[in-house]
């Protein structure tokens, strides 16, 4: 059963926006008056405010659709469609025009969190399928589609086939994952045989896709990313991110450990953080999601520099903050890391536990004033970055971690 709604609203600046803010809800128009950034962050936190309290002034508001309770979402790569996941339901958007978006089918589903929602397709059978994984961190209920399951704990992973987006629809699910699903990430979108899982206590698993029906664990093996830090003592993957050149960069408590994944169901770990990775002010929770550039033009060595494709970007969320993480600027830091080597032989020959941390290149001790990352945008420059200066390597082959270019002031 399609249901098509049309999304209406009206184009808001910033300030049309902030002014918005301001008279929006009554829980804010009724509070105590706050004393604090603070105490105003969360009062908005708490009061559901739909629209950004700040941005960047080369960034503005265009409209709102009343979704409820969003978590995630991702756009097809085959055709203009949107797919959203919420505390309640999953939904189809067509975004041909990306300023008014079509709801073109809803299915209800009560699941949490699946804070990353994954697209997916493949040829079967001459045929392009298209799908959206869905982790199921704690707790899913679906009335419609499988009445009769509920899960509470996570350790499952279920398929929702997105063909067409006019009737989406569940496909399949696997329930007996070993460790966490707070997010799985297809290796290949274009061809999504294979899903890893996010992890958990030094391990993750590999989802075989083959039969969408009836998805499987393939197997289970470890990783540095998702291990534990000194904050975090339980430990835990979070999202696995694929580059161009047949890699993946898995995040977490641990930090971030770089896999060669040609062969998806063979993985094989070569390189990882050093120990800065499960340091304070570096991973005061976990290192959240990565990206890494031009990956393709990679150079053992060179100078590190987003265009030669050994510079990782990677967010850091933090949890463990007395209250602030409410506020944009205190919720974790934009790091960037430098990828002095892919050699997996000597990483895994110096780290055959993998143990996080265990990079043996020496961490730079005096911090040097260095640039912005951008305009003071309040939500988009997490930190001021500063550059460290690099030091020599001595000499190839003795570097199975990396170290960073830049951290926080």
């Amino acid at each position: 059963m399609s249901r098509r709604r049309t999304l209406t609203g009206t184009l808001l600046s910033t300030t049309a926006a902030l002014a918005l803010v301001a008279g929006a809800s009554p829980a804010l128009a009724h509070s105590p008056q706050p004393s604090t950034e603070r105490d105003i962050a969360r009062a908005q936190v708490q009061a559901g405010v739909p629209v950004p309290v700040f941005a960047s002034p080369n960034v503005e508001l265009v409209a709102a659709f009343p979704e409820t309770l969003g978590i995630s979402g991702v756009f097809g790569i085959s055709s203009p469609h949107f797919y959203m996941s919420t505390l309640d339901s999953i939904s189809a958007f067509n975004v041909r025009n990306p300023s008014l978006p079509v709801l073109t089918d809803t299915i209800v589903i009560a699941n949490f969190e699946n804070e990353s929602m994954t697209y997916g397709e493949r040829v079967i059978n001459g045929k392009l399928r298209k799908f959206i994984l869905v982790g199921i961190d704690l707790v899913k209920a679906s009335p419609t589609e499988e009445p009769q399951h509920v899960n509470v704990g996570g350790g499952e992973m279920i398929i929702i086939d997105v063909t067409d987006p006019n009737d989406i629809k569940q496909v399949g699910r696997v329930s007996d994952v070993p460790n966490s699903t707070h997010t799985v990430a297809c290796v290949r979108e274009t061809a999504c045989r294979y899903a890893y899982t996010a992890g958990s206590r030094g391990k993750y698993s590999i989802i075989d896709l083959t039969n969408l029906s009836a998805p499987k664990v393939l197997k289970t093996l470890r990783s540095p990313a998702s291990r534990e830090n000194e904050l975090f003592v339980r430990g835990a993957g979070h999202k696995w991110n694929f580059d161009n050149a047949g890699y993946g960069l898995h995040t977490g408590s641990g930090g971030t450990a770089i896999f060669d994944v040609v062969d998806p169901v063979n993985p094989k770990v070569v390189q990882a953080t050093n120990f800065q990775g499960t340091a304070p002010m570096w991973n005061d929770f976990i290192h959240h999601n990565t990206m890494r550039p031009n990956a393709s033009r990679f150079r053992a060595f060179s100078p590190p520099s987003v265009a030669n494709g050994n510079v990782a970007l990677i967010t850091e969320e933090d949890y463990f903050n007395d209250g602030e993480e409410v506020l944009c600027e205190e919720a974790g830091t934009i790091q960037s890391w430098y990828i002095p080597n892919l050699n997996g032989a000597a990483y895994r020959s110096n780290n055959p536990n993998l143990d996080p941390g265990q990079g043996r290149h020496p961490a730079t001790r005096h911090v040097q004033p260095g640039d912005r990352a951008g305009p003071a945008g309040r939500c988009l420059l997490l930190r001021t970055l500063v550059r460290l200066p690099l030091q020599r390597h001595p000499r190839p082959g003795l570097l199975p971690g990396w170290h960073p270019v830049h951290r926080r002031a």
